[in-house]
């Protein structure tokens, strides 16, 4: 070999090894994060808290005397023809009077139109309304409540003394009668007319009212309001009969019910 061709042997890099390049996994971009919702907080009030001061106790009042007013008689419902339908026969006889004023003293029997037969308990100077007066006190004897009447409007107030025996008997037989007192319909206009006849005072028209619901009764269940009217009919009626009478409750009811029954 020459020295020439050493030489540029010599000066020739040396073969190195080339290094194999792997190739690259695209790069991806992150994805954005959720945006975050924050919690709404509760904005405390700013208004300071009113004290509530505590209800102060109520003491109970004692249940005040019922004071009886004058009655006015109620009308009766008028059919297409203007004249009254409620009523299927004529109207009742008046109870007897004597004519005199009505006067009790304490320990007589009185019936109010609206409670039925009662005691006079006494008689009283009161004042009410800004009015004074003398008032008859009335203790019902079925339920115990106090009635107040002014002596100067018994009358007007529908106050009577108790029924004959005479007066009984007729109201026994208007129960006996077949008729049948109140035809109207629907349901809501018998109820009315029922409710006007007890408000009469009339023994007459109580009687009626008692003879169709028991009536009634044998033919079906009552409901609440044709019970009611029963219930309100016997407790203003059957007590006067008894003392009319001159017999028990028990022995009137057993009466009644033959009655009906006939």
């Amino acid at each position: 070999m020459s020295r020439t061709s050493a030489r540029s042997a010599a000066r020739a890099p040396s073969a190195r090894p080339t290094a194999t390049k792997t190739p690259q996994k695209a790069l991806r971009k992150p994805a954005a994060p959720a945006a975050r919702t924050r919690p709404l907080r509760r904005v405390p009030d700013t208004k300071p808290a009113v004290p509530v001061a505590a209800p102060k106790p109520v003491a109970a009042e004692a249940p005040k005397p019922v004071v009886a007013t004058p009655s006015v008689p109620p009308r009766p419902l008028a059919g297409p023809n203007g004249r009254p339908r409620h009523l299927l026969t004529t109207p009742p006889p008046p109870m007897p009077s004597d004519g005199k004023p009505v006067n009790f003293k304490i320990g007589d029997k009185a019936v109010h139109p609206a409670h039925g037969v009662g005691e006079v308990t006494a008689i009283e100077h009161r004042e009410l309304g800004g009015t004074k007066g003398m008032f008859y006190i009335l203790k019902i004897l079925d339920n115990g409540m106090k009635v107040m009447v002014p002596t100067n409007a018994a009358a007007q107030a529908g106050l009577r003394g108790i029924m004959s025996s005479k007066e009984a008997d007729a109201v026994l037989d208007t129960m006996r009668a077949r008729e049948v007192a109140v035809d109207l319909q629907p349901w809501s206009r018998r109820f009315r007319a029922y409710t006007e006849m007890i408000k009469s005072g009339s023994p007459h028209e109580v009687a009626k009212v008692l003879r169709d619901m028991h009536r009634l009764k044998f033919d079906k269940d009552l409901s609440f309001g044709e019970r009611r009217l029963l219930d309100q009919a016997k407790s203003l009626l059957m007590k006067e009969l008894a003392f009319a009478k001159k017999v028990t409750e028990a022995q009137l009811a057993a009466q009644v019910a033959d009655i009906f029954r006939a």
